[in-house]
């Protein structure tokens, strides 16, 4: 009896981790982009592209913002993120590579 309620809890438990409800978050406002990450060698290492349609780049990067952050708290508990900046406009820096704007960043660990 005794092994037959152990292996249930075992069971119990393991089933849990498999169900990540947060995994598949969404935001709830629409956002004007979808925007996809890729992680780098190092986990906290990111990069985010955005086709880009010549909006303004507020809209860009909320969009960007989201993954970033949804990425950061899931795999580190924390949403903090390191944008690379650029030095002429104190702003988050980027590259176009064609239709698409690339941001860099890293995720923070407290």
């Amino acid at each position: 009896m005794r092994v037959l309620i152990l292996l249930s809890m075992v069971l119990l438990i393991a089933a849990c981790g498999n169900r990540n409800p947060a995994r598949n978050a969404v935001s709830n406002v629409e956002l004007p982009y979808e925007a996809d990450l890729d992680r780098g060698e190092d986990r906290r290492d990111i990069t985010v592209r955005v086709e880009h349609e010549g909006d303004g780049l507020e809209e860009v990067r909320e969009s960007v913002r989201f993954e970033a952050t949804k990425y950061c708290l899931l795999n580190f508990g924390g949403s903090d993120t390191d944008w690379d900046i650029d030095p002429e406009t104190g702003d988050w820096a980027f590259t176009q590579d064609g239709d698409e704007l690339v941001f860099t960043a890293r995720c923070s660990v407290r």
